[in-house]
């Protein structure tokens, strides 16, 4: 399954964006990556802090091929999220369920995965927050990125490319299942 690029310098949301090119167009499968977002979003509605410089990205795909459970897809999305920034990041990195990624009991990435259905298709969202830079001053939340545990700047380019990847791989597995 191809993956499709589309890229912006600044969105309300990258799930937003997913959701519609979904509605509109005849794509099975995308990444909507943005430089900032203005209304990024987490769980419950809650605002995701979107500095320029981390990473704002959104992969979506139909499920009709895929033999998973959104539970199971649920955990596949954040062991993959957690093994990607294990390549920069040799310790311990940790869940808080169900989508908060944790480096030292502190933030550094959260995942928001949505469902929608089109032609009777369902497909899956699912928007990656991930603080590569900078990270927000939360009340009772702490927070860090990437350059604050490596002290080197990773580049989005290069980081979503290998995100795509992923993706790619996991899809092409499970298509070969078929």
């Amino acid at each position: 399954m191809i993956i499709k690029n589309f890229n912006y310098k600044c969105v309300n949301s990258t799930n937003d964006i997913a959701i519609n090119l979904i509605k509109k167009k005849n794509i099975r499968a995308g990444l909507v990556l943005a430089e900032k977002q203005k209304k990024g979003r987490g769980q419950r509605g809650k605002k995701w802090i979107s500095y320029k410089g981390n990473l704002f990205v959104s992969i979506f795909f139909s499920l009709d091929k895929i033999n998973l459970t959104l539970k199971q897809l649920t955990k596949f999305n954040v062991n993959l999220v957690i093994r990607l920034i294990s390549q920069y990041y040799k310790k311990k990195i940790k869940l808080k369920s169900p989508n908060d990624i944790l480096v030292n009991k502190k933030k550094i990435c959260g995942i928001l995965q949505e469902t929608i259905k089109k032609n009777n298709i369902q497909y899956l969202i699912v928007g990656i927050g991930l603080n590569l830079v900078s990270s927000p001053q939360i009340n009772k939340y702490p927070t860090t990125s990437l350059y604050d545990l490596t002290n080197s700047k990773i580049s989005i380019n290069k980081i979503s490319k290998e995100l795509k990847d992923m993706y790619k791989n996991f899809l092409k597995s499970q298509m070969s299942f078929q």
